[in-house]
């Protein structure tokens, strides 16, 4: 059965490398702000197999970046529980608008779980990038 919980920095960067940038050393796939971050991994007997990383950014928004997950384990949902994760996190937190920086080949995934497109893209890298964002509301129970 799949777990997710904190994980230091480190770990994320090398699952982060060994997913989404394969060719480029560790020291070059670090963030500015990655210490700042909260970091999380999703494990499946006990192996460590997908990563994202969350930024409160002031009381009432975050962003989560660089959802990874290594090759032999996509397409079975992981991705998709450690997203959700973030939505729950962020509503625990009072956050209100959870963001990403999603790769316009990912559009589909995001919008599955809620997020929308906002008019703000961008090239980094020869790969296109559009901001998605979700609101989030507390459920209240009657």
């Amino acid at each position: 059965m799949p777990h997710i919980e904190q994980i230091p920095s480190d770990l994320a960067w090398q699952i982060r490398q060994q997913a989404m940038y394969p060719g480029k050393k560790q020291k070059d796939i670090k963030l500015e702000g990655d210490k700042d971050g909260i970091h999380f991994g999703l494990f499946d007997q006990n192996q460590l197999i997908s990563v994202v990383s969350w930024f409160p950014q002031n009381d009432t928004e975050a962003q989560f970046r660089k959802l990874a997950t290594l090759e032999p384990f996509r397409n079975f949902g992981y991705g998709t529980l450690l997203v959700r994760y973030i939505i729950d996190l962020s509503e625990r937190e009072n956050i209100k608008t959870l963001w990403c920086n999603a790769r316009v080949t990912a559009l589909n995934f995001y919008e599955k779980l809620g997020f929308a497109k906002t008019e703000i893209t961008f090239n980094k890298d020869g790969i296109d990038y559009v901001i998605m964002q979700i609101n989030i509301h507390k459920q209240t129970k009657d």
